[in-house]
C-alpha cells in the first residue's frame, strides 16, 4: 500500500508513522542531538520536513543494524561535514564488525557456562537448584573449567 506524499512541514505523529519510529524516541534523538531540532509552528508543535525523515530513517536502518548511538553519531558527523571519505564510513564499519564479533565470543561463552550450569540440574524438586544458586552468587561463575558447578560453588 502506497503510503500519502508528505507536507513540507508535519507533525511528530506523521513522521513517527512514516519513519516507524516512537514518537519518544524521536523526542529522545532530538535530546540527545543525533536528530536536529525541527521549526516550531505559532502554537509550538514541532514541523518536521522530508530531511527528518530520512536522518531519522538512517538512525533505525543503523540500529538496527546494531550501530550504537555513538557511532551512528560519528557516522552523521561525517555526512554533516559534508567531507567524508568511503575509507572513513568502512574504517567505522569495520570498528563496528569487531564489536559485533565480540559479543558473539561473548555469547558463546554465557552459552557454554548457562549449559554447564543446567548440566548440573537433577530436575528434581528439591530445594537444592544450581541454576537459582549461580544467580545467587556475588561473582561471576568462572568460564572455560571443567569442573562440576558443586565443585565451583565449595572452592568459592
Amino acid at each position: 500500500m502506497a503510503r500519502p506524499a508528505l507536507k513540507a512541514d508535519f507533525s511528530i505523529g506523521a513522521l513517527s508513522r512514516e519513519s516507524s519510529v516512537n514518537i519518544e524516541t524521536i523526542r529522545y534523538y532530538e535530546k540527545i542531538g543525533v536528530m536536529p531540532k525541527p521549526a516550531r509552528s505559532m502554537s509550538g508543535y514541532r514541523l518536521y520536513t522530508a530531511d527528518h525523515l530520512k536522518r531519522l530513517t538512517f538512525i533505525r536502518r543503523g540500529r538496527e543494524l546494531g550501530f550504537s548511538l555513538d557511532e551512528l553519531r560519528d557516522l552523521l558527523h561525517l555526512v554533516d561535514g559534508h567531507d567524508y571519505t568511503c575509507a572513513e564510513v568502512r574504517a567505522l564499519t569495520l570498528d563496528h564488525v569487531a564489536s559485533i564479533r565480540q559479543r558473539i565470543a561473548d555469547l558463546r561463552r554465557l552459552e557454554r557456562v548457562m549449559t554447564s550450569v543446567a548440566s548440573q540440574c537433577s530436575a528434581r524438586r528439591v530445594p537444592d537448584c544450581p541454576i537459582i544458586d549461580v544467580l545467587f552468587q556475588a561473582r561471576p561463575v568462572p568460564t572455560g573449567t571443567s569442573r562440576t558447578y558443586k565443585e565451583r560453588i565449595h572452592r568459592a
